[in-house]
């Protein structure tokens, strides 16, 4: 298609708009057109909806029906919002409403048995939360935010900020997502969201207020910076070796850990001792590979053997300041999506 600018001069330059045939061919029918002009946005409706919903499969899925409804409805488009932004209003309307009828996947028991579990001291809400890997975040690495973006890339996407996400009510979690992370106008997100600016203001206000007080006061070291790899190193060299007392000292004094999808939390060093000491009482030793999720170092877990290493489970750290503010264990079953294998051969 041919587009008209004005040039120096007072002349006119006629040029193609590769985007504007695009779309052109894919009003007309043309499924191929549809995917070129979508698939550049794939991965970032992914992120935002994992975002959202706090797990890959149902981000996978809502992004599947984001793209079939957007083709359903491709005749309406107008232009008057950027492709990019209506795919974006699509994806977090479907993802609104999976978060107002969801009826979340129940909790599970995992490959460890459950009498070898000490007595937990806390239970946690989002069993549905499952690890992102960092290799798709590197999709989405060279995308700007936009201007009215507050949140870094790494927070924004870290387990205790998804997690903090699936605590808030649905619409809140939308216009913090899309402000904050996405940095969208006010403007667009009340059309994103079909509500008032007023009424977009006031619910960024009590989504903020509620994450603030779920914030902690220390950073995490730069991702893969040194002060990163050294706890890393720390904690590998003491889990490998089953050197409970060395790990309690890596650990700040409010740390836990969780393992979705079963609801319990082990909360303070002591309970999180006990856990792992329970493990490690049954005579297993472990070998951890590393890999990322969400921005945050991570490791496959497998059980040694006398001729393999069996897969065991997915353990993400979370680190504040120069310790480690919470472990968070996933079943094995994620292993695929980390690019581990399920055993390993010396």
């Amino acid at each position: 298609m041919k587009v008209a600018t004005g040039a120096e001069g007072g002349g006119v330059v006629v040029h193609d708009d590769p985007a504007a045939d695009l779309l052109s061919r894919a009003k007309a029918g043309d499924a191929g057109a549809f995917r070129l002009l979508t698939e550049p946005h794939r991965a970032e409706l992914q992120v935002h909806c994992y975002r959202m919903l706090g797990s890959v499969e149902d981000a996978e899925d809502a992004v599947q029906d984001t793209l079939f409804s957007a083709w359903q409805a491709l005749a309406g488009f107008d232009r008057r919002a950027a492709l990019r932004t209506w795919l974006y209003r699509i994806a977090t309307n479907r993802c609104l409403n999976l978060r107002r009828a969801a009826v979340r996947r129940p909790p599970k028991q995992m490959a460890l048995p459950m009498r070898e579990l000490p007595e937990s001291n806390g239970l946690g809400e989002v069993v549905w939360l499952q690890p992102y890997p960092d290799s798709l975040l590197e999709q989405t690495r060279d995308l700007a935010p936009g201007p009215h973006a507050r949140l870094e890339q790494n927070e924004s996407i870290s387990l205790a900020f998804v997690t903090a996400l699936q605590l808030l009510p649905p619409r809140q979690v939308a216009v913090l997502v899309l402000r904050d992370v996405l940095g969208f106008h006010a403007k667009e997100v009340a059309h994103m969201v079909d509500s008032s600016l007023d009424s977009v203001n006031s619910v960024l206000k009590r989504a903020r207020s509620s994450l603030r007080a779920a914030a902690r006061p220390d950073q995490p070291p730069r991702p893969k910076s040194p002060d990163e790899q050294a706890i890393v190193a720390k904690f590998v060299s003491a889990y490998e070796s089953a050197d409970v007392d060395s790990l309690v000292t890596l650990l700040t004094d409010d740390a836990f850990m969780w393992m979705p999808p079963m609801p319990f939390e082990y909360k303070g060093p002591d309970a999180v001792a006990r856990l792992i000491r329970s493990v490690f009482d049954t005579g297993r030793r472990f070998d951890l590979v590393p890999t990322r999720a969400n921005g945050q170092p991570a490791f496959g877990s497998y059980v040694r053997t006398s001729d393999s290493k069996y897969a065991s489970g997915l353990i993400v750290l979370g680190l504040s300041g120069s310790r480690i503010c919470s472990l968070t264990r996933f079943d094995r079953g994620v292993f695929p999506w980390f690019g581990l294998p399920r055993t390993l051969t010396d």
